[in-house]
């Protein structure tokens, strides 16, 4: 046998380990490419060719060995169950091994092995057996990460290695990044169907974390594949590789871009629009039929002019024998704070009581639109107890006042009374309250709405069932045509007077069976605020704000198509501008 010198022998060891590493055999299981994350389960048995990798057998090309007190197993059959590198370096004749956290080079020739650049002896790492590289194995869990446990007598070694995502680790932070990820609803979309993102993602810390979504709109109305990409932060700073999938939308059409909103939005949901998508699809509805009575079982005393009063006075004046309404806006326009009061006059020879049924009334403020939002709660509410008060034969009472009212702030108020005799009202405001107010000046007419009217207010029976409302259709408010304007008299001025806006009045709005549809609120005329009350409910619109037509429109209320019946109570309410339009849209099971 020839002799091979130093040098040639170790050469010759040395390619005969990168053939072994690179050819190494393993069984079907453990050849699988590893998944980004998860845990790998291995059991070795000492001197057996036979092991088990996530429950599966498989046959090793080298078995796990115990050699001078010490364990070692596979090194190329770990790293690759592992999904970790393990590869002969041909041009330094090294092997290289990457872990998560470490770069190891194992130098078989001249015994060194590297661990992130830090020289350690080959013995204290690895060993080499019949060609091929076993590691030991208390390095797996300091280098590899990687825990285990021996049981002695059954010669059975259990390693278990839980991987974290590439590069998910941060030593200088000691935290790991997190994990992006989400999928959808399904697999394709129509167009105008919502589209569906459920989030994976996850965080290997259990911190909190923010999400940055990019294209992940909630509909499309064009057909097509559309990317959205996820990226994940943690507290700490700490992002996500981006994530992405497409969503695709095919040529079916699910709901319009019109008909999108209007299925799903909640109630109280804006609809953002333009005057020009107003007109195409909304102002120019038909209009919903309508069966009106007019309930003029009341007297309606309003004052209203001067609006903003700039001298004290006697604002309005006229009387009540029977059912009333006495209602005021006014705001304070001098430059001192001022007492506003009404009061009740009996002129007759006989004692005549005044019972207040009703009321919504609201403290001073400077919001024109808020204290006529308001008021109209209070009243819709109808939750006030009734006050009586008694007047005798020829003696002034003031029957309400009002805190301090400051330059510049306002009030509304309106209160239903019964008298059971003829009681003469006057709005007035002077420095302080008194019986003295009935001798001030009344105050001259400069625009807005001033007079008495014989009208309560409105019903309107309306068939919004599954025949009567096929198709959208709206019904007008206070534009004094399709819902005319009341007439009256002023005594004040001795004209006759126009309650622009039927201020004061009370809509009643009724349907028996209403289909399912949504119904909504355009404020064509300007500016509004004020409430609804809808099947007993109190729907303030907007929610904060004033409402315009050039905002958009509100839903106020969806129906199921199962109600007995649709109801809707509306007081138009001071400082808004009229008329608005209610829309009623049909809905089906498209609807949310």
């Amino acid at each position: 046998m020839v002799q091979l010198r130093t040098g040639a022998r170790k050469k010759a060891a040395a390619v005969l380990l990168s053939a072994v590493l690179l050819t190494a055999p393993m069984s079907h299981a453990a050849a699988q490419d590893s998944p980004t994350a998860g845990t790998t389960y291995v059991v070795f048995y000492l001197d057996n060719d036979e092991a088990f990798l996530n429950g599966e057998q498989v046959t090793l090309d080298a078995p796990a060995v115990a050699k001078k007190g010490r364990t070692y197993v596979p090194a190329k059959f770990l790293g690759d169950a592992f999904g970790m590198k393990v590869e002969w370096q041909e041009k330094t004749r090294t092997i290289l091994m990457e872990t998560p956290d470490h770069e190891i080079l194992l130098d078989t020739v001249n015994k060194k092995a590297w661990v992130n650049g830090y020289a350690y002896p080959f013995d204290d790492v690895a060993m080499l057996m019949n060609g091929r590289l076993m590691i030991k194995l208390t390095w797996l869990s300091e280098y590899m990460g990687a825990t285990y446990t021996y049981n002695q007598e059954l010669r059975r070694v259990d390693v278990i290695y839980v991987k974290k995502p590439a590069g998910n680790y941060n030593p200088d932070l000691n935290n790991s990044a997190p994990v992006a990820k989400f999928s959808l609803g399904k697999e394709t979309y129509r167009i105008g169907e919502p589209i569906k993102y459920v989030n994976l993602s996850y965080d290997p810390d259990a911190e909190g974390l923010k999400f940055e979504w990019t294209g992940n709109e909630e509909v499309f109305f064009k057909a097509g594949t559309y990317p959205v990409t996820l990226v994940a932060t943690d507290k700490k700073g700490q992002k996500s590789a981006p994530f992405t999938r497409e969503v695709v939308v095919t040529n079916e059409v699910y709901l319009s871009e019109v008909e999108y909103p209007v299925f799903t939005k909640p109630v109280g949901g804006y609809i953002p629009t333009d005057w020009g998508m107003l007109n195409k699809h909304y102002l120019n509805l038909p209009d919903v039929p309508k069966t009106i009575k007019e309930d003029k079982s009341r007297t309606l005393l309003l004052s209203d002019s001067p609006e903003t009063f700039k001298e004290l006075g006697i604002l309005y004046q006229d009387s009540v024998n029977g059912k009333g309404r006495l209602y005021a806006d006014h705001l304070n326009g001098t430059d001192k704070t001022v007492s506003f009061a009404i009061l009740a006059t009996n002129k007759s020879d006989k004692p005549v009581t005044i019972t207040t049924t009703n009321k919504g009334e609201v403290y001073p403020s400077i919001y024109a639109h808020l204290i006529g939002s308001e008021a109209m709660v209070d009243y819709l509410l109808n939750d006030s107890e009734e006050e009586t008060i008694t007047i005798p034969p020829g003696e002034t009472f003031i029957y309400k006042q009002f805190p301090d009212f400051y330059p510049g702030s306002g009030v509304n108020l309106m209160y239903d009374v019964e008298t059971d005799g003829e009681v003469q009202f006057t709005f007035a405001a002077a420095e302080k309250a008194s019986k003295s107010m009935l001798d001030m000046p009344k105050l001259p007419f400069t625009g807005h709405i001033r007079g008495t009217f014989q009208i309560e207010g409105f019903d309107w029976k309306m068939d919004l069932s599954e025949t009567g409302l096929k198709k959208p259709m709206k019904l007008v408010i206070g534009d004094g045509k399709k819902d005319p304007f009341q007439t009256g008299f002023d005594p004040q001025r001795g004209t006759e007077a126009t309650l622009f806006g039927n201020y004061g009045t009370v809509y009643k709005i009724h349907s028996d069976k209403p289909r399912k549809m949504a119904v909504m609120i355009i404020a064509k005329g300007g500016p509004f605020k004020g409430p609804f009350k809808i099947n007993g409910e109190m729907v303030k619109v907007p929610a904060s704000g004033v409402l315009t037509a050039f905002d958009g429109m509100i839903i106020l209320a969806k129906t199921t198509g199962k109600e007995e019946s649709l109801d809707i109570e509306f007081s138009p309410p001071a400082g808004s501008a009229f008329p608005i339009n209610l829309i009623f849209y049909p809905l089906d099971d498209r609807s949310q």
